[in-house]
């Protein structure tokens, strides 16, 4: 049973990340950022970070930490409020996004930023990481840490996460968890007209794994989601809405990486403000 008063605490945070994600964006101007993939994946990271995750903020490496890797790198741009959130690192840090000698790249890099187990933004990589990880935990008898994988749907175009995907299987890997996040465009167009998955769920079953289908920004769904426990590798598929929040960017493949002028930087904040 979740508690209401984590959902409204879940539901504050992804409101605050998503100004954050505009400020980050409108403050370094031309060079632009992804917009649309870190809009749409915040819900998902807010119920893992301000969920059940194991993780000591005074103790980044604590071998009993969940592991986290965000294999569609390019959500960092959400990843980085989110653990402003959490408490892992400061928000004048968010200033430095994409600046020269700064922490927060466009893609997470491994620089002594707190909680980021890989680099990445290479597509397609992430899966094979998890599964690599688990085993490691593995050999070291920790039963208790999971490793959760955040991939796009554009992303599982590659053969490598089927790879990783049936790797998981075969080694049953029960604290793996892959969350996709399912919004259905990738950066030249919708993901059903650049390469046809479906059906895509079925995949994910076909191949071993526990899977579960749920609405990325519904909060009680995705706490839900994550307190699961199978015998098997987790798949959680997660429809979310690409550019989520602003009208003139939901479901618009243009602003998967994009810039902000004032004008619709200041829209955005105004539709952002007036939601509930």
């Amino acid at each position: 049973m979740v508690d209401n008063n984590q959902i409204v605490k879940c539901e504050a945070a992804a409101k605050r990340i998503r100004r954050r994600i505009l400020d980050m964006t409108y403050a370094i101007g031309n060079v632009g950022a992804h917009l649309g993939g870190g809009l749409s994946i915040v819900e998902l990271l807010v119920g893992l970070y301000l969920g059940n995750i194991r993780f000591k903020v005074d103790n980044p490496m604590w071998d009993g930490r969940d592991r986290v890797i965000l294999s569609k790198g390019h959500a960092a741009i959400a990843l980085y409020p989110t653990m402003v959130e959490a408490g892992i690192i400061e928000e004048t840090e968010l200033k430095t996004f994409k600046q020269d000698g700064s922490r927060l790249g466009g893609h997470p890099s491994l620089n002594g930023l707190p909680g980021i187990e890989f680099a990445s933004g290479s597509l397609g990589q992430g899966l094979s990481l998890g599964v690599g990880v688990c085993l490691a935990l593995r050999r070291k008898n920790n039963t208790e840490s999971r490793t959760f994988v955040f991939l796009g749907d554009g992303e599982c175009d590659e053969g490598s996460v089927w790879e990783a995907a049936a790797s998981a299987s075969h080694y049953g890997l029960n604290n793996l968890v892959a969350v996709v996040d399912f919004n259905t465009i990738q950066y030249d167009g919708y993901t059903k007209d650049i390469m046809d998955m479906s059906p895509f769920e079925k995949k994910w079953i076909d191949f071993g794994w526990d899977m579960l289908s749920i609405n990325g920004h519904n909060i009680e769904q995705i706490l839900c989601a994550y307190e699961h426990k199978s015998d098997k590798p987790l798949v959680i598929i997660a429809h979310t809405i690409k550019g989520k929040g602003i009208s003139f960017m939901e479901n618009n493949w243009q602003y998967h990486n994009s810039s902000l002028s004032k004008a619709l930087y200041e829209q955005a904040v105004v539709e952002l403000e007036a939601r509930i």
